[in-house]
């Protein structure tokens, strides 16, 4: 019998790239569907989910996807994504998913706040220069009259 071979990609990493698999289980807005070898060529959009896939040998792993498109050609089961978290323990992969949007939240926090403090800056830069007294630019001195 022959084997599927999966491979998971975001846009920065490859996240999986496994041969010799003999089942997939996926979900998309039909529901949960399952792959074998042999599967008739498909294209769906995945949802937000784990995608569970097993080896030849029996064992079980899974692959947390924050959305997706999976292409089934042949035996070649590639699955395109924003995000995705690859482990054999489910509820390790759960933590490690939650820990992983908490940093990006985190990051994305800070972001927002450098993103505040430049732009008061530059309003502060701004308004220092069209104020009364402001810069030595004589356009700048339009500008800030236009304003008034």
């Amino acid at each position: 019998m022959s084997a599927l071979h999966l491979t998971v990609t975001t846009p920065l990493a490859v996240v999986l790239d496994e041969g010799d698999v003999a089942s997939i289980r996926a979900e998309d807005e039909s529901g949960g569907f399952g792959l074998m070898p042999g599967h008739a060529d498909l294209l769906t959009v995945l949802r937000p989910s784990v995608l569970h896939w097993r080896r030849a040998d029996g064992g079980w792993h899974h692959v947390a996807l924050r959305g997706g498109v999976m292409r089934v050609a042949g035996d070649a089961v590639r699955v395109a994504c924003r995000e995705a978290v690859a482990g054999d323990d489910l509820d390790r992969l759960e933590a490690l998913v939650v820990e992983q949007a908490a940093a990006q939240e985190d990051a994305a926090r800070r972001a927002r706040g450098e993103q505040l403090r430049l732009h008061t800056a530059a309003i502060r830069n701004l308004m220092r220069r069209l104020g009364p007294g402001g810069g030595p630019e004589p356009e700048f001195d339009e500008i800030g009259e236009a304003f008034r």
